[in-house]
């Protein structure tokens, strides 16, 4: 993930500066334990800004509004306390080249600021602190002690002391070309390396894109370059400065990331040595070069907030998929064994008839039996075949016929335990299959409605006491359900659930009288629901395409040709204690689907 590097804090907090200053400040929300939302208001309109102190996605920026679930953090209680009401007044950095913002509050513009609240954006030593002014830390996101940090600990009560200042040369546009030259080339190393360890205010992806755009390859060594492409690079060091100084900024996206300088294209190669073209060659640009193909975007804070979002929701989808993934395999697992034990507990009893058979055979023949007998042999009361009975020597043939029928019963009562616990468990694993199912089709992030999708999974889990999660907040509850949408050859509509909560949603809420109803035949999966309005028949194409579609998301999606049944909504019913998803229906008709064909 690329970090917010100066410049780009540079650009984002001019930004903030031309369009929300001077504001109200009228709410704080905390979204996660890293970033906090200040909602404020102009004359013009409002916005929540995000000031975020990950460690590796730290950044402040205009961002979405934050979800409607109780904010139970203390940081943004504390926050809310001292800040709500009064005036954002400064939005400032503390020293020249450093990436620690100063956003002063105070009772009314023009006034002195009365709270100082420290955005340090600074890779994993980010953080965010608020001082009264007096300069003493009221609260911080992050406290660290001198375990932690000697060098300079974080910690309420204490002096705020910024952090250790930078000890490379400040850049500057007055600075010649032999000097500046000089400076890097002293010691011979790769390019990038160079700039980055003898100047300020850098960072890796600026450095790679300035030289890139110089034609240059940011791995060569600085011996290889000649003095035109010295001034090649010396003039995109300007224009980098330049864009410092007068805020102009052009945000961008890249296949590798993003960019907020809109760096002028290279001149035209001039007339070269052979011996010059041999050493140049492997640095041209390759033609489709992400820097040459920039995806414009509208502002900095667009673009941060695009980003950083689409990067944080894609670690969070992957870690919890995975989270949910073990803990389904892991829960799974113990519910197929004890399934097995008792199915193998009731194979044992299905002997139980025979038994009685036999002690009743026993029983009506003991004439025959003769002291000492291990076993005997007797024909069966209807076919005659004659049937061995092991017998216990030291028992007489009534004791024997008693003891055979007190097994009888033994395992005539297992089977009446048994039988009801093996259709619970199965009953369960047929239910985290169906959630199993819905996990499968997430396989990669697409989009935050996948995100919400894995939410709701563990939301629902947690509600079924498969999950213990202590410090968990639930999700929105009045966050609007995206089911899947598709249309139908004949353009009808056609939704599919994404997990139990929707397949509910569609199937007792969203479903009309003039609706289909489709599912796998005993196959986990989703819900799906074809839209028809009053006069409205589906043709042979619709009900395919929407088979097709079922069995795609469902656990048989990999098959060639899956059972999907269809029938109307009102015969779909939820017996009474049913979990989540779990429906019984009737008069349905099949279609096969082909989850291969679905144009998912």
């Amino acid at each position: 993930m690329q970090p917010v590097d100066f410049t780009t804090l540079t650009a984002a907090c001019s930004e903030l500066r031309a369009q929300w200053l001077p504001a109200r400040l009228e709410q704080v929300y905390q979204r996660d334990r890293f970033t906090v939302s200040l909602a404020l208001r102009t004359m013009k309109g409002r916005a929540w800004i995000d000031i975020s102190s990950h460690p590796t996605a730290a950044r402040i920026c205009v961002g979405a509004p934050p979800p409607r679930i109780p904010d139970t953090f203390t940081f943004s209680e504390q926050l809310r306390h001292q800040l709500c009401g009064l005036a954002l007044v400064s939005i400032a950095p503390v020293s020249p080249w450093e990436r620690v913002i100063d956003l002063q509050f105070a009772k009314r513009p023009g006034e002195g600021a009365l709270w100082h609240l420290y955005a340090e954006i600074m890779g994993k030593y980010s953080n965010i602190i608020l001082t009264a002014s007096d300069n003493l830390v009221v609260t911080c996101a992050h406290q660290v002690g001198l375990k932690q940090s000697s060098v300079r600990p974080v910690q309420t009560g204490q002096p705020y002391e910024l952090p250790p200042s930078l000890t490379d040369a400040v850049p500057s546009a007055i600075e010649p070309l032999d000097r500046w030259q000089e400076r890097i080339s002293l010691v011979p190393g790769q390019l990038k390396t160079n700039l980055l360890k003898n100047y300020r205010g850098l960072s890796k992806n600026l450095v790679v894109s300035m030289i890139r755009s110089a034609n240059l390859d940011p791995e060569q060594s600085t011996d290889s370059l000649n003095p035109h492409q010295w001034q090649q690079l010396f003039q995109r060091w300007l224009y980098w400065l330049q864009c410092l100084e007068n805020s102009k900024f052009q945000p961008s996206f890249t296949p590798e990331g993003y960019s907020v300088i809109d760096w002028p294209k290279p001149d035209e190669k001039q007339p070269e040595s052979e011996s010059e073209k041999e050493s140049n060659s492997p640095n041209l640009l390759h033609p489709l070069h992400p820097l040459q193909n920039p995806l414009p975007n509208s502002s900095v804070q667009e673009l941060l907030n695009s980003y950083y979002t689409g990067e944080i929701n894609q670690q969070l989808f992957a870690q919890l998929r995975h989270q949910l993934t073990q803990k389904l395999n892991n829960i799974l697992a113990k519910l197929r064994l004890k399934a097995n034990t008792f199915k193998e507990r009731l194979q044992q009893s299905a002997g139980a008839d025979i038994h009685k058979s036999q002690a009743d055979l026993l029983m009506a023949n003991l004439q025959h039996w003769e002291p000492g007998m291990k076993s005997i042999s007797l024909p069966d009361f209807e076919t005659e075949k004659p049937i061995t009975i092991p017998l216990n020597p030291e028992k007489n043939a009534v004791q024997n016929a008693q003891a055979i029928y007190k097994k009888h019963q033994k395992l005539k009562r297992a089977r009446i335990a048994v039988e009801p616990l093996l259709a619970a468990v199965q009953e369960e694993i047929d239910y985290l299959e169906q959630v199993e199912a819905a996990l499968s089709v997430l396989e990669t992030y697409r989009n935050t409605q996948d995100l919400q999708t894995l939410a709701e999974i563990r939301e629902e889990l947690i509600q079924q006491k498969y999950l213990v999660v202590p410090d968990y907040r639930g999700s929105d509850k009045n966050a609007a359900i995206e089911f899947h949408r598709y249309q139908t050859p004949s353009g009808f509509e056609l939704l599919i659930g994404r997990n139990n909560r929707q397949n509910d949603q569609l199937t007792f809420r969203t479903a009309t009288d003039y609706d289909l109803w489709f599912h796998t035949l005993e196959i986990p999966g989703s819900h799906a629901l074809l839209r028809l309005t009053p006069g409205n028949v589906a043709q042979e194409t619709d009900l395919q395409f929407a088979a097709d579609m079922t069995a795609y998301y469902s656990r048989a999606r990999h098959s060639e040709q899956v059972p999907v049944v269809y029938t109307e909504p009102k015969y779909v019913y939820k017996p009474k204690g049913a979990k989540p998803g779990m429906v019984v229906y009737k008069q349905e008709r099949i279609v096969w689907g082909r989850p291969q064909q679905a144009p998912a």
